[in-house]
């Protein structure tokens, strides 16, 4: 198993105490996160994007360039990049000039987004999502894989004789995966393109997603391609770790009951993915994708994900959690050192064996 710590930039008010950190040190805090993930052996850090509700992720390459020039080794993941609402030319710019200061460390994790705003905000229809998603990520790829490129679709004027500078470091473009939540689209994507999946595993029973994998890896296979390189990702609620797990219950119960209220939307009720059915914190111990518990607790439940998913990363969040960075540095720490190495031995994976990125060395032939 591979472990990855992700941020989607969250900035609402504290659903206890009501205060909001400044804009700043906000940004400054998933930097730090960052470096320090890097310090503690994980093997990636994402950085969300949202361009609605209260979060300062609507700008993920600016905070990813911060976190390039801050890390050497840690590879970088967005989560998702909002593919369906963004230009493929800016994408394929943007995302190769990470790649370069990156030096190869940059992956991609695409998908149509989890807010119901930001199709309007973009003037887009939201009904159109999914062809979106499947016409600009065909046009995505071919600008990384080709130059001079002619081409003409639904949603943006043609093209012809491009070639999006810079091209990917070492001339290999980023791998990108499929963000799945709710739809069987993105698995049929990524499957088809023989392209890694990553599950949300963060709102929905286990069942739901288990669903979205299974279907990912059949069609995986029946478009050709090797079984065994049909890679998942999944995500989790949040991380509490204590000494044990009824320490985490009572330390974390009323803000974990209060964020299921502030986070509520009443005007999606019914739609999946939008509200969790984990109201109670003794709900999201026992069933829900919430990492919350004793290190022994945590490791079971990852583990059981893995039954279910048979999944090669893993991805935990911090800072929805309620806790001081001091405190979120210290869940990371515990984390790395009691539960990582125990899952990393009980379920090893192929993922980032090879290619690796290539070193500075190896650049300067490029």
């Amino acid at each position: 198993m591979r472990f990855q710590v992700l941020t989607i930039g969250g900035h609402g008010p504290h659903p206890l105490a009501g205060e909001r950190a400044a804009a700043a040190d906000r940004l400054d805090e998933i930097v730090e996160t960052g470096a320090v993930a890097e310090e503690l052996g994980f093997d990636a850090y994402a950085v969300g994007e949202r361009h609605a509700g209260p979060f300062l992720s609507s700008s993920p390459t600016v905070l990813l360039g911060a976190l390039a020039a801050r890390t050497s080794r840690i590879r970088l993941l967005t989560g998702v990049t909002v593919l369906a609402v963004l230009d493929p030319v800016r994408v394929a710019e943007d995302y190769a000039t990470l790649h370069q200061l990156s030096r190869g460390r940059l992956e991609l994790v695409i998908g149509k987004g989890a807010e119901a705003g930001h199709f309007g905000l973009f003037g887009l229809d939201e009904g159109l999502q999914w062809e979106y998603q499947a016409e600009k990520y065909e046009l995505l790829r071919r600008l990384w894989r080709e130059e001079k490129v002619t081409w003409q679709g639904r949603f943006r004027p043609p093209l012809t004789d491009t070639t999006t500078v810079p091209r990917p470091y070492g001339g290999r473009p980023p791998r990108v995966w499929h963000g799945s939540a709710t739809s069987l689209n993105s698995p049929e994507l990524a499957a088809r393109h023989g392209d890694p999946l990553f599950s949300a595993n963060a709102i929905q029973p286990r069942e739901a997603y288990a669903r979205l994998i299974e279907h990912y890896r059949e069609r995986f296979e029946a478009y050709g391609h090797d079984p065994r390189a049909a890679y998942v990702g999944a995500g989790s609620g949040g991380l509490f770790i204590a000494d044990t797990t009824q320490q985490a219950v009572t330390r974390f119960k009323d803000y974990y009951e209060a964020r299921v209220r502030q986070t509520h939307k009443p005007h999606l009720e019914g739609r999946p993915g939008y509200n969790t059915p984990f109201h109670t914190i003794e709900d999201a111990v026992a069933d829900g994708p919430h990492l919350i518990g004793s290190p022994q607790q945590i490791t079971d439940k990852i583990l059981g994900f893995h039954a279910a998913y048979r999944h090669d990363l893993q991805s935990i969040t911090v800072d929805t959690s309620g806790l001081s960075l001091p405190e979120q540095i210290d869940q990371l720490r515990r984390f790395a050192e009691e539960i990582a190495p125990v899952v990393r031995r009980e379920a090893p994976t192929t993922l980032w064996q090879a290619p690796e990125p290539l070193s500075p060395a190896e650049s300067t032939r490029h």
